[in-house]
């Protein structure tokens, strides 16, 4: 099992876990990899240093101090990670695996069945599906509250 650094077109860092490299390249060519937080298919992968686990391994020897300061110019392929950003970027992860696993996905249905459940119909619950921006306006002009939240394909499935 290969576990590669991985960065999208918009600087979104991830991990990814493959066969091999051979396998990255082929899921890569057939378009499978994307980014978890916008979906992006602009993937590159982004320099790692090896671990090596060596028996009967010196004690290692102590690193040089980190600097403060940033460095002059950012990692090829994006702006470099910081906590923050990671920490934001778990946390948007998190709410929407939380909020596909709290809603019942109508698909298509999604304008009828927000109507229905608005003018009392069916019971109250939570949904999430497909609608145009079209026809996200026309539920908005009848009162009825919707959020427009794109969800990767990779996270629309089962949960883990």
């Amino acid at each position: 099992m290969k576990v590669l650094d991985l960065r999208c077109s918009h600087g979104h860092a991830f991990e990814g876990w493959f066969a091999g490299e051979d396998a990255f390249g082929e899921q890569q060519a057939r378009g499978l990899v994307e980014c978890p937080l916008c979906g992006d298919r602009a993937v590159t992968r982004m320099p790692s240093a090896p671990r090596l686990n060596l028996s009967g391994a010196r004690e290692p020897v102590p690193a040089a101090p980190v600097r403060e300061q940033q460095p002059a110019s950012a990692p090829v392929g994006g702006p470099a990670q910081t906590p923050e950003v990671s920490q934001v970027q778990a946390q948007w992860l998190r709410a929407v695996r939380h909020m596909l696993a709290h809603t019942e996905d109508v698909g298509e249905r999604f304008s009828e069945e927000a109507r229905r459940i608005h003018y009392g119909e069916v019971p109250t619950r939570g949904i999430r599906g497909r609608a145009t921006p079209e026809q996200r306006e026309a539920l908005r002009e009848e009162g009825i509250e919707v959020v427009a939240l794109p969800v990767p394909a990779a996270l629309d499935g089962p949960l883990q």
